[in-house]
């Protein structure tokens, strides 16, 4: 056996001056050498195929070790390490000293705890088989007892064959041996064969060439050191290739070294062990365990036959499947001076802690370390609160405006004003128990509304309206740039496999244009049906939806009345909020109660659809749930903003369609804050519920299974599959809640960014929270993913264009017919000399005889400080007074008015869209760099297989003389 030395070499410096130079060398051999023959690893069994469909028989058992121990003591029980000390005139001292495998050392080298060789404290943090050899790549986790039924075990065992016959190997941990004493483990590997066929099979690209065509991406401002770039020493710089799809006949390894043809043609395959990351073992097992058989066929159907570690997982058969993390995520020793000690505690230490929130994310180590999925929803969620950035700049801005010239606008200082249009009586707010007020009780609603209805909020809606259309175009670039960085331009098309539900369910088959292989397909019919059903259940909810937010209206409506007859003025001053702030967190609670019950319903119309792959399944079931959320989410702030007030007639005629009620009306100054306060309660609330169910719950279950174990057994190792498993599951829909999260604030930010000016700001914030926290659940309390790839954000891109060209016309009627912002306008250069000063309200308000009120609508009781005797009061619009034939119909100030807001969104939005066009053309979706490079991949690719097509000819051929 290799007996291996190590040594290094020591510099001292004395008191005066000298150097003397020591080299020490260790060297290690084993104590009680055991006597082993290796057995042929592999194991001789031949492996099967990737997908069980086509089946071989099974052979004979597997050795879980590789190894055929042919002595009592198999493993060796230590070392002997022999310690030679050098200076420069030789050997000064020689130490030997027998270190036992069982014993455990502390960093100063004192020897402390003796412990077995299977309670090795390495094995807590060691991701290979207990022959230090063979890499786990993924693990099956059961408890057994006496719930487990037998017929659990019947399939787990059947299943663990089926693993065999495929050529993946399994090592068991009982689950007397765990730390807990109740979970089992399966251990599971996939040898090289196995990898290789299965990286062909999933068309997996792997280097193929060095890339000679590198380009540096960055920009001028880029090579100015900032604070937020990471630290350079800590991340190495990974290699460039050219990628293709792995094909085993062009392995390097399997070809003549000496051969003279052109290189290129050969994969780059330096190590086999490090060739597949960790991600990719995992994703070539993983495709193995989803079709994997657990049961015989049905004698009655032959064609059913259960299979899928999803279902195994389901019934209970399996309580965890997952990939293990690379080991510990924190260290004794810092990151800077002993470096990482695995990936996941080098994005620990520069993504994941709370510190480094100001740091650029590491996108490249998250995507080799998670997969392309999780990459790509980082990029873009660090993509959009970058662009925030400028977004919250300007609303600040437009705030701080309105801060400083909130006591200096004309209009809310007559409102205030008791000798101004203070002193005006207004008609009551609601039916009977309502009095005639002062329209000076509305100064303080007024001066919080200036605050997000002034001239610097429509300049800012307009500046949000082209942001939120500039978004999309440049997010497609940058993922455009990342498609190619991380090969998954083609994905979809090329790489992406069946799903296995789709091939289990649909038995109906028919020829592939394009590869002419029978497979499974829907008939046109059945598909009509099944998306008949599901747009109706859609529509169902989507009433229930607005069913409760008339319920919510009606509410709104009862308490605004019953504060407004309080004796306490100042809660009947407030009535108005107080019922818009109550109304806007019970919707907030009907929101949560409705999405929990539609998610569910959603995933079981999604599996009606029968849909072919996984994106099409995740984009359908994300459109539906969107769309739900959507109404869910936004119909009462559409309410507030577009219909409040718009019809509810006026005194002496009001309307009272809505269960016998009056409408709502909006308080002279207008329903922006109600629109604001709707807003901020909603957005807000669901963020903090969002961090709570995804970063305190999980930590809250992590902390609870992690009591359970048995910290008492000080005899059992914590092992490293033990510690994953008692970490808590990643949601069964993945990134579809961050997503949805994010999205729906997007609408937030750019739909009804006029109300509320500090969106963008709040959403930065929230996002750079936001960003972290996933970070460290993704890192610290999640079991690690499977790394899924994916080629773009999917469907959540064209949702994202479906919110930029709602939010251009959202801020534009906002603007238009929501903010006071026109009548202002037409008032001051149509109806004066070009100022507000000429008494607004008369030209905003109209004018009402109380003789002329119907019995529903008059009040029965009037202050004391009205008197008995109020002949006329004011209310909100542009009609003629009393007297004459035209008494109460619309003035021509209204259709002035209307004109003018309707020209404002016309102008509004074809300028926009033309500014978006404008844009568009002159940046292009691909950047030039990134396109050559990607034909000259492509051309190599083709290169290549033409060569390799020619050599294999060419050994085929004949030899002639």
């Amino acid at each position: 056996m290799d007996h291996r030395a190590i040594g290094f070499e020591l510099t001292n410096e004395d008191a005066a001056g000298g150097r003397q130079k020591h080299v020490t060398q260790i060297s290690f051999k084993p104590l009680n050498e055991p006597t082993v023959t290796p057995a042929p690893y592999p194991p001789p069994n031949p492996p099967g195929n990737l997908y069980p469909s086509v089946g071989e028989p099974a052979p004979g058992p597997v050795n879980p070790i590789g190894f055929e121990d042919t002595s009592a003591q198999a493993k060796p029980i230590g070392f002997e390490m022999q310690t030679v000390g050098n200076d420069e005139n030789g050997p000064t001292e020689v130490v030997s000293e027998k270190v036992p495998l069982e014993s455990k050392r502390d960093n100063s080298g004192e020897e402390s705890t003796l412990l077995p060789p299977s309670k090795d404290p390495a094995k807590e943090e060691t991701m290979y088989f207990n022959d230090g050899v063979r890499r786990i790549d993924y693990v099956l986790a059961f408890e057994p007892g006496t719930a487990d039924k037998e017929n659990r075990v019947a399939k787990r065992e059947y299943f663990q064959k089926e693993l065999e016959r495929e050529g993946l190997q399994l090592e068991f941990e009982a689950a007397a041996e765990s730390k807990s004493g109740k979970v089992s483990f399966v251990k599971v590997n996939a040898p090289w064969d196995i990898l290789a066929k299965g990286a062909e099979m999933m068309n997996m690209k792997m280097p193929l060439a060095p890339n000679d065509m590198e380009y540096d991406q960055r920009s001028m401002l880029d090579c100015i050191p900032t604070p937020f770039d990471l630290d350079k020493d800590l991340i190495e710089e990974d290699d460039n290739y050219f990628t293709a799809p792995f094909n085993r006949s062009r392995m390097e390894q399997l070809c003549d070294k000496n051969h003279t043809e052109d290189s290129s043609i050969w994969f780059v395959i330096k190590d086999k062990e490090s060739f597949f990351t960790n991600a990719q073992r995992s994703r070539i097992v993983y495709a193995i365990l989803s079709r994997a058989f657990y049961e015989d066929a049905d004698p009655n159907n032959p064609a059913k036959r259960r299979f899928g570690i999803k279902k195994l997982l389901a019934n209970g058969s399996y309580s965890a499947a997952y990939p293990l993390h690379d080991g510990k995520y924190i260290s004794e020793h810092s990151i800077l001076t002993r470096g990482k000690r695995n990936d996941r505690h080098l994005l620990y230490e520069i993504w994941a802690r709370p510190r480094s929130w100001y740091k650029y994310q590491p996108l490249d180590k998250i995507r080799s370390y998670f997969g392309e999925k999780i990459g790509i929803y980082f990029a873009w969620l660090g993509f959009y609160t970058t662009m925030l950035v400028p977004a919250s700049v300007v609303g600040l801005v437009a705030f701080i405006y309105g801060v400083a010239t909130m006591f200096d606008d004309t209009i809310t200082n007559e409102i205030c004003d008791i000798n101004k249009a203070g002193n005006l009586t207004m008609c009551p707010l609601c039916d009977n128990r309502c009095s005639y007020w002062r329209l000076q009780e509305s100064c303080s609603y007024s001066r919080a509304t200036y605050l997000f209805d002034n001239p610097a909020t429509v300049a800012f809606a307009c500046f949000m309206a082209l942001w939120a259309s500039f978004f999309h175009d440049f997010w497609k670039r940058k993922q455009n740039e990342i498609e190619y960085d991380w090969d998954t331009a083609d994905f979809e098309m090329e790489e992406e496999t069946v799903r296995p539900e789709f091939e289990n369910k649909v038995r109906r088959k028919r020829e592939n244009p394009i590869n002419k292989r029978l497979e499974p397909y829907v008939p046109g019919w059945s598909k009509c049906c099944r998306y008949g059903t599901t747009v109706s259940i859609l529509l169902f909810f989507m009433a229930v939806v607005l069913v409760a937010v008339v319920g919510v209206i009606v509410y709104r409506i009862a308490i605004a009345a019953v504060l407004s007859t309080t004796g306490d003025g100042v809660v009947k001053g407030r009535a108005g909020l107080i019922a818009s702030a109550t109304a806007a967190c019970i919707n907030l609670v009907i929101i949560f109660i409705l999405n929990f019950i539609y998610q569910r319903i959603a995933e079981a119309l999604t599996e009606l659809e029968q849909h072919r792959t996984e994106s099409e399944w995740e984009d359908a079931f994300t459109f539906k749930m969107f769309l739900f959320q959507f109404v869910n989410y936004y119909a009462s702030i559409i309410y507030i903003g577009f219909f409040k007030g718009r019809f509810v007639g006026r005194p002496g005629n009001y309307d009272r369609n809505l269960f016998g009620f009056r409408q709502e009306e909006c308080d002279p100054a207008g329903c922006l804050i109600e629109l604001c306060i709707q807003l901020g309660i909603i957005m807000v609330g669901k963020q903090i519920f969002a961090n709570f169910k995804e970063v305190i719950l999980p930590k809250l279950m992590v902390w609870f299974k992690s009591r359970s174990v048995g910290h008492d057994k000080e005899d059992k190792v914590y092992t490293h599959w033990e510690q994953d498993y008692n970490l808590a599951d990643q949601p069964k829909l993945g990134l579809f809640d961050e997503y949805l999260e994010m999205v729906i604030q997007f609408g937030f930010v750019t739909i009804f960014v006029a109300a509320f000016p500090l969106a963008p700001l709040c959403a930065l914030i929230n996002n750079i929270i936001e960003i972290r926290l996933d970070a460290y659940k993704f890192i610290t309390q999640w079991k690690r993913p499977l790394a899924t790839r994916a080629q773009d954000i999917g469907v959540w891109f064209g949702i994202l264009q479906g919110i930029s060209a709602i939010a251009v016309i959202s801020n534009a009627a906002i603007i238009a017919f929501t903010s006071e912002f026109i009548p202002r306008m037409v008032y001051k250069y149509g109806y004066s000399d070009g100022s507000l000063n000429d008494f607004y309200q008369n030209f905003s308000l109209s004018r009402f005889n109380t003789a002329d009120f119907d019995d529903d609508g008059r009040p029965d009781e009037i202050e004391p400080i009205f008197g008995t005797n109020v002949t006329e009061c004011w209310y909100r619009g542009y009609r003629n007074p009393p007297g004459g034939s035209d008494e109460y119909e619309y003035t021509m100030a209204f259709w002035h008015v209307f004109a003018a807001r309707l020209a404002f969104v016309v102008v509004f939005e074809n300028l926009i869209v033309f500014l978006t066009w404008l844009v568009m053309y002159l940046i292009p979706d691909m950047p030039y760099q990134v396109k050559m490079q990607m034909l000259r991949e492509k051309y190599l690719a083709k290169q290549a297989l033409f060569h390799a097509e020619e050599l294999k000819e060419k050994r085929t051929r004949p030899k002639t003389e």
